[in-house]
């Protein structure tokens, strides 16, 4: 195809439907809720949306409405969680498209009642420590109250966990906040259908919070959201990107390659350009920060400052020519550069890394 550039990113849908069994069954008997918003974090909503629902998912989750259009769209029947209310004017979009709305406002409530038919599905979100969106607990029985008096349907009661990847007495600290909402409900003869509570590090790490529903996100592409954590459950990243090289010249020890130049060739050397920049998602900082590519099954350090189209590679004195693979994450042979890698190096998360790949990045599945 033409104006086509050899960089790309694959996405093996086998390894998705590998993470989400494997997650269904940590998890089991809970429903298993696989979260593909931002884009399916950057591996796509509908192709992921479709190759969990294959492999046993019940659910789905989105944290804007037109994130949900976009599987509604592309003919996807399973339930739809919004996990996030949107502004109020935007309730009739909701139900338009069949989403699960959550709600933890009052203004919202009312708007959905003014949209949807009676006994539509709600769930409310209740702010048990994370202090982002949900209903503050001194509110959560009173609003719960008013959408079980209301023509809507209290399908599920939830909340977030702030910590579960690092700090079990918060996270069990969380869960009891939920729980003790449940009783208060139960209590008043409001029985919400669905109580869930677990992300991926709940799922993996914390059992007794699984409860009816789990929702994993990062764990559905095969990353983690602390390194190592629980291996017993295992997990495949489904993303590589990986680009080739598209010019090869030879340089003198001292040059200095790229904007700033900020790093010295040791000695003489081979330096192959690639075109992958930050405009793709690359992050400029990865140049000072040591990062290095695979170039014929071997790490490659940058040879100076990622570009907005282009990196530069050191590759010494072994050979490169024009169209060579280059990895920049994955594997390669039996070399491996994960994200994990890149955001140790950035003092970041590995979500953070593969949320961050443009639009200028096609992506091509596998599996």
């Amino acid at each position: 195809m033409v104006g086509v550039r050899p960089t790309w990113i694959e996405v093996d849908l086998g390894a998705v439907r590998e993470n989400v069994r494997a997650l269904r069954a940590a998890a089991a008997p809970a429903l298993l809720c696989a979260v593909v918003k931002a884009d399916g974090y950057g591996h796509g909503d509908v192709p992921v949306a479709e190759a969990a629902l294959e492999a046993g998912a019940d659910w789905l989750a989105v944290a804007i409405v037109s994130e949900g259009a976009r599987l509604r769209e592309a003919g996807i029947e399973a339930p739809v969680l919004l996990l996030s209310e949107p502004p109020e004017e935007d309730a009739a979009e909701v139900v338009r498209w069949n989403l699960v709305p959550t709600v933890y406002r009052r203004p919202f409530l009312e708007a959905l009642v003014a949209s949807a038919p009676p006994g539509y599905p709600v769930h409310l979100k209740v702010d048990t420590g994370m202090h982002r969106v949900g209903a503050p607990e001194a509110e959560a029985a009173d609003l719960a109250a008013a959408v079980a008096g209301s023509p809507l349907a209290l399908e599920g009661l939830w909340t977030h966990f702030a910590v579960a990847e690092e700090d079990p007495g918060f996270t069990a600290l969380q869960a009891e906040r939920l729980d003790a909402l449940r009783r208060r409900l139960d209590a008043a003869g409001i029985r919400p259908r669905m109580i869930h509570a677990a992300n991926t590090a709940g799922t993996l790490g914390h059992p007794s919070a699984r409860l009816d529903m789990v929702r994993p996100g990062i764990g559905v592409y095969g990353l983690r959201p602390a390194p190592g954590s629980a291996p017993e459950v295992p997990l495949r990243p489904a993303m590589r990107v990986l680009s080739h090289v598209s010019y090869v010249r030879r340089l003198p020890a001292g040059a200095r390659p790229s904007y700033g130049r900020v790093r010295p060739l040791p000695a003489d050397a081979t330096v192959a350009t690639v075109p992958i920049g930050y405009a793709d998602g690359v992050p400029r900082r990865l140049g000072p920060a040591g990062a290095e590519v695979l170039i014929r099954g071997r790490r490659r350090p940058l040879a100076g400052t990622v570009t907005m189209d282009q990196i530069v590679v050191d590759v010494g004195d072994d050979p490169v020519e024009v169209g060579d693979e280059v990895v920049l994450l994955g594997r390669q042979g039996d070399a491996e550069i994960t994200a994990d890698e890149w955001a140790a190096l950035l003092g970041t998360i590995n979500y953070e890394i593969v949320c961050g790949f443009g639009p200028r990045m096609p992506r091509r599945y596998l599996g």
